[in-house]
């Protein structure tokens, strides 16, 4: 069986986005998960970094439920989405002193009505507010909205955050060693810092999650949403049908905002400092991700959290194999940590002082012949290998 998200256009291993980089001769040799250059200011004692993530085919979601409800206020989540794509990335490699973020909204003005730009941008300003208060040194900055209603059809946004880490704190997954601990943090539930239970999703394989889920009365209504090919649209439901499972809409369900790990992060490295070795965002790539990270390890994952609702039917619904699932979606925790034993109950007793789950998910193995993961699920024993 192929796989679906690639017959949708995406990719979950983007081996031409690495194949591309290294013929141009800027592929990351470092271990740091997200790029840091020399200090811009000229200080030998930090990194300067700028990054780019954003809130993907998420918003195709929130558009459905516009046009569906009549309310603009489903936009409001977006700004979350771009805004902790970013943020999660750059905490990875430890504490920025500073952060500034910049927002890019590219829009079809006919159909992303002003009001919807108002919302979004109160909401990045809001967040702003209320990161700062958990720690988090943010501000906001400038941004760019361009009306371009000849090749963005609904809305597309993004954001770039730049800013300040010291050296000393700067965490490098070539730390990562054979015999670490993995901890995961949960996608779902209800952080102390959330004010509605999290479906998990996160802004990673929304494609494949629509095209499974989805309707095709929803582009037969709203063709601006995307065109109707043979291999999308297979779903039974609308956005705004309720499913018991999910104890939520379709549509409120893949638009749940995805969650920060930042506040956590803040703290467990304030306190284990060296002691912790990596840490990956499982965002594109889900359980693989650290596939790219890491010197001659395998990943042993063989004690994951339980497949959320919204993963089991999506895969339900599209009867995607387990394999294509595990590398798609996060499937349960979207952050992990990589420490030695003696430093994981610490760590879930932070985790959970924020009221996010967190446990022990499995342990790093030497690998002299390159990376590897290995998923132990109910469903079956996968490995993920990079292309050689």
């Amino acid at each position: 069986m192929g796989k679906l998200y690639e017959t949708l256009g995406a990719s979950a291993s983007k081996e031409g986005l690495h194949r591309a980089l290294s013929e141009a001769g800027l592929e990351e040799e470092s271990g740091y998960f997200c790029q840091l250059v020399d200090d811009i200011a000229g200080d030998p004692a930090y990194y300067s970094f700028v990054h780019c993530d954003g809130a993907g085919t998420k918003s195709i979601i929130a558009y459905l439920l516009y046009r569906e409800t009549g309310s603009v206020e489903h936009f409001a989540g977006l700004a979350q989405d771009a805004l902790v794509m970013n943020l999660d990335d750059v905490y990875c490699v430890g504490v920025p002193q500073s952060i500034i973020l910049s927002n890019i909204i590219n829009r079809n003005k006919e159909r992303f009505p002003d009001s919807a730009l108002s919302i979004l941008l109160k909401s990045y300003s809001r967040l702003c507010d209320e990161y700062e208060k958990l720690g988090i040194p943010i501000r906001l900055g400038g941004g760019e909205t361009a009306d371009c209603g000849d090749i963005v059809h609904t809305v597309a946004i993004d954001a770039i955050v730049a800013g300040r880490i010291p050296r000393k704190a700067a965490i490098d997954t070539k730390g990562i060693l054979p015999g670490d601990a993995i901890v995961g943090f949960s996608s779902t539930g209800q952080s102390t810092y959330e004010s509605v239970p999290n479906s998990g999703i996160g802004s990673n394989g929304l494609t494949l999650a629509r095209h499974a889920l989805l309707s095709k009365a929803s582009v037969s209504r709203y063709p601006e949403v995307g065109a109707d090919n043979e291999a999308g649209w297979k779903g039974p439901y609308k956005v705004t049908d309720y499913v018991t499972a999910l104890s939520s809409t379709v549509g409120a369900a893949l638009l749940s905002p995805t969650r920060t790990y930042a506040p956590i992060l803040s703290h467990v490295f304030r306190e284990l400092g060296e002691r912790v070795h990596g840490c990956v965002h499982c965002s594109g790539g889900g359980q693989s991700k650290p596939l790219r990270f890491g010197r001659n390890v395998r990943y042993v994952k063989d004690s994951l959290f339980p497949v959320p609702p919204l993963f089991q039917l999506i895969q339900d619904c599209a009867q995607v194999g387990w394999q294509e699932m595990y590398q798609v979606f996060n499937m349960g925790h979207r952050m992990e940590i990589y420490l030695p034993e003696s430093a994981v109950e610490r760590v879930i007793e932070i985790s959970h002082s924020f009221g996010v789950e967190a446990k022990r998910i499995g342990h790093v193995e030497e690998s002299p012949e390159g990376n590897e993961v290995k998923i132990a699920s109910p469903y079956g024993e996968f490995v993920y290998q990079l292309s050689k």
